[in-house]
């Protein structure tokens, strides 16, 4: 699987996760961005302290695993207009 098909691969699954419900969209897509953005900072650190023998490929990775959830998370909240369902329910 190359680059490109990763990230639409992912950008699907965290749409159709957004169009399922949106609390537990917004929820996922935070927290996994979140992780992801966390272990590639904990990588690249480590990286620089010690050379290892990780290939590219794995922070290219990490990188496009942090943007799909943020960018999909940004398209429906401007959809949306931030008026969530679950917000009028308190």
């Amino acid at each position: 699987m190359n680059y490109r098909d990763g990230f639409l691969l992912q950008c699907i699954i965290y749409c159709l996760l957004w169009m399922y419900d949106e609390y537990l969209g917004l929820l996922l897509s935070l927290v996994l961005a979140c992780i992801f953005t966390a272990l590639l900072i904990f990588a690249l650190i480590a990286e620089l302290i010690e050379k290892s023998k990780v290939p590219r490929s794995f922070f290219i990775w990490m990188l496009i695993s942090i943007a799909p959830p943020v960018l999909v998370s940004l398209i429906f909240i401007a959809i949306s207009g931030g008026n969530f369902y679950w917000l009028d329910e308190f």
